[in-house]
């Protein structure tokens, strides 16, 4: 097609300007070899990876490489990573081009039934909206006696079995089943199948498990929840599981299938991040003996302080909030095409300099900003147990020290068993005595 000389020229700046401008925001960086691969490890044990703070302060919206040699974006600062949360162009479900995953077995997941973590609106609050009310703060205050007894007895338990043989291990006697216990209760698991059921997460959980093992045992606890979403069908109860039965099931409204899914969803998705939690506040304790002290000699006044500021200094789930474009999108000054995955990291926002005051320094006392820690996340996809967990952190922490004011660490602290680098924070094994 003919143009006219200024019209050329004009054409020819404008798509020389386009061409810059796409070279800059996507980042190719000449080849997928100078992209860094993802997810990052972390600096030791319970650091968060070094790359964070680097990329805060020099390129907040970047490129990463992760398993397959597919790239994404990642986001680190704190208000890029709420835009990213909240923002309508992008898209949670895991069936849509571009989003990004981080194994086969995240690929396989993503073609199963979806629940309303993986859905965009309206069916997220929908489906949200059928379980929602057994996690409001009214009902998980209505909740906190049976939440103190489970705690108590545990403890109880730990106690009479004592160390007699050798140190304890927390996690396995303690922070493991403390939210497995409740969580199980809200759904309606007997009380006589606690035990297998919170083994069976374990192994399904556990960094030390072999993939079929830890296969096998997601497909027990889905063949046991298939059955007692059966069993509620016939019989409903007071429970979470009974209520879907009732209220969506027999109306149409869900399938069965999709009952039992997510039954599942409620029953492993936070689990392994509580049981890193309690374990995780313990160390960080032994690490701040005077802020330990305080809490000791004051739990009604420091538990709910201490779990805020252990949220946001150890962000225990940090790899969830992901997506992809459904349009071409600006984050952080970058633009990205549509079919584009992202991943916002929430443990760089809870550290970021901007927003939190000595970010890197754990501090109960801590001055807070108006701005919320994103431990939980953030937006419409924040955890809907988000209430229950620290109503449990704070119940673990009021009773601990209490029943065992000379809790130690048998071992150094940096000689513990923390989870694989790559992995989120955790600890696999704490040994203590008292």
């Amino acid at each position: 097609m003919y143009l006219p000389r200024t019209a050329a020229r004009k054409t020819t700046n404008t798509s020389l300007l386009a061409t810059a401008r796409s070279f800059t925001t996507t980042r190719k960086m000449g080849s997928s070899s100078e992209i860094p691969s993802f997810p990052f490890k972390r600096a030791s044990g319970l650091e968060p990876p070094a790359e964070f703070a680097r990329l805060r302060k020099t390129d907040p919206v970047s490129q990463v490489k992760l398993y397959d040699g597919s790239t994404a974006w990642l986001v680190t600062k704190y208000k890029d990573v709420c835009q990213v949360a909240t923002d309508q162009r992008l898209s949670k479900e895991r069936r849509r081009p571009g989003f990004p995953e981080f194994s086969d077995g995240g690929k396989a997941a993503a073609k199963q039934r979806p629940t309303f973590v993986d859905e965009d609106p309206p069916e997220h609050m929908r489906h949200r909206g059928m379980v929602e009310s057994w996690f409001t703060p009214e009902n998980i205050r209505s909740m906190q006696p049976y939440i103190d007894n489970t705690v108590k007895d545990l403890l109880d338990k730990m106690e009479s079995k004592g160390f007699s043989e050798g140190p304890v291990d927390l996690v396995e006697s303690f922070a493991l089943p403390v939210p497995s216990y409740i969580i199980y209760t809200i759904l309606g698991v007997p009380f006589e199948d606690l035990e297998f059921l919170t083994h069976q997460n374990a192994v399904r959980t556990n960094g030390s498990s072999t993939a079929r093992e830890a296969s096998s045992a997601a497909e027990g606890l889905l063949r046991y929840l298939d059955e007692l979403v059966e069993k509620r069908m016939k019989e409903p109860k007071k429970d979470l599981i009974s209520q879907l039965v009732t209220e969506q099931v027999h109306k149409g409204n869900l399938e069965k299938a999709d009952a039992v899914q997510m039954a599942f969803l409620l029953l492993v998705a936070g689990n392994a991040t509580m049981v890193n939690m309690i374990a995780l506040g313990v160390v960080t304790l032994a690490q701040h003996p005077e802020q330990l002290a305080e809490l000791k000699a004051n739990p009604a006044k420091w538990a709910g302080p201490f779990v805020e500021e252990l949220c946001r200094y150890h962000t225990a789930s940090a790899m969830a909030i992901k997506r992809t474009t459904k349009e071409d999108v600006e984050i952080g000054g970058k633009l990205i095409k549509a079919h584009q995955g992202i991943i916002a990291s929430n443990q760089s926002a809870n550290r970021d300099e901007d927003i939190f005051e000595n970010p890197d320094k754990f501090d109960m006392h801590r001055k807070w900003p108006k701005e919320d820690p994103l431990g939980f996340g953030y937006g419409e996809h924040r955890c809907i147990a988000e209430h229950l967990a620290k109503t449990e952190l704070k119940t673990v922490f009021s009773q601990l020290y209490k029943k065992f004011p000379d809790l130690k660490i048998a071992q150094p602290i940096r000689e513990i068993q923390y989870s694989p680098l790559h992995r989120d924070v955790g600890i696999e094994k704490l040994p203590v005595t008292w």
